[in-house]
């Protein structure tokens, strides 16, 4: 069992890295509406990143939107993601570190390293596959070795799809083999970081195939009638609207949890499939247009410094995250 008490070596059980971000302000709030519910009545939690005027300003802030004055004496801890020294420091005041600096595949790995280093559990909201996956690959022995927690994916990618499916196969009467999940959308921007993910992710899917290959991985079994791959596009009678495979981390983390539950538990894998709707035809033209554009543009430097620099995206946002989720069973 991971510990989760504080020590006067240790005297954090949480502390918010990259706390003055745009994900971290949020993460601020949340954790400070819920203190109270932390161990013993009283969660003792800090906050940390690279600028001490900048999250005193986000703890300035909290506390006039919360109404709890009492946020502006919250601890803070100086840090930077490139001084390895700073971020050892850090994670030895923690029990957990919430880190919230992306584009994880650039910025993740240190605070990784550093907590498994250091004995602190680590909690991020990847949705990068490449960098989920390198983050096992790599440091899996160190952190069983040392009881250390390496959690990745605990935003949007993928709390809904992955514990979805469990809470689901849990709520099943009768053996649950495999669900659909669909997501519907409206329109709103993309923050800096996600949108840089996604050229990175993209330009780089020949690496994250030769990646997995280096787990030697068996295929997982198939229990009852193996799921129906979905066509690239497609009308959703579900969605009443056009369709396509939901192009983010959903799949490849829950196939991971499932092979966990297989693996070391023996437990019947579920299959999953991810899909989201993209509107009419119109917004299908549009969308192919921009595709087209998008995959050209990645295949090249300065394209991609381009896409991160000069064009401000508008793209498809997160409305009701998971809207349905349609179950198959034998």
């Amino acid at each position: 069992m991971a510990s989760v008490e504080t020590s006067s070596s240790r005297p954090f059980h949480i502390v918010i890295f990259g706390a003055s971000g745009f994900t971290g302000q949020y993460v601020v709030e949340e954790v400070a509406r819920t203190a109270c519910e932390g161990p013993g009545g009283t969660l003792r939690w800090a906050v940390a990143g690279r600028s001490q005027s900048k999250l005193e300003k986000v703890l300035e802030q909290a506390a006039e939107a919360l109404g709890k004055p009492e946020l502006r004496t919250v601890d803070i801890i100086v840090s930077d993601v490139k001084e390895p020294d700073s971020l050892a420091a850090m994670c030895k005041q923690a029990v957990i570190v919430l880190n919230c600096v992306g584009p994880y595949r650039f910025f993740g790995e240190p605070v990784v390293k550093a907590c498994v280093e250091n004995g602190a559990h680590c909690l991020d909201i990847s949705g990068e596959p490449q960098f989920l996956e390198s983050m096992q690959l790599n440091y899996h022995s160190q952190a069983t070795e040392r009881g250390v927690y390496i959690v990745g994916s605990c935003g949007f990618d993928s709390i809904p799809a992955d514990m979805g499916v469990l809470y689901t196969r849990d709520q099943f009467r009768g053996t649950l083999t495999a669900v659909e999940s669909f997501l519907r959308f409206k329109a709103t921007s993309i923050h800096d970081a996600t949108w840089e993910s996604a050229i990175y992710g993209f330009t780089d899917r020949a690496h994250l195939q030769s990646l997995r290959r280096k787990f030697n991985y068996k295929p997982l079994p198939v229990v009852g009638a193996k799921i129906k791959r979905r066509g690239t596009l497609f009308f959703s009678s579900e969605l009443q609207q056009y369709t396509m495979p939901f192009m983010g981390s959903d799949p490849s983390v829950v196939k991971r949890t499932q092979r966990f539950l297989v693996e070391q538990h023996q437990e019947t894998p579920v299959q999953y499939g991810a899909y989201a709707g993209v509107g009419g035809v119109g917004n299908i033209i549009k969308m192919l247009v921009a595709g087209v554009m998008f995959l050209f543009l990645i295949k090249f430097s300065f394209g991609r410094n381009l896409l991160i620099k000069v064009v401000r995206c508008t793209v498809h946002g997160m409305e009701s995250g998971v809207s349905c989720l349609f179950l198959t069973a034998p």
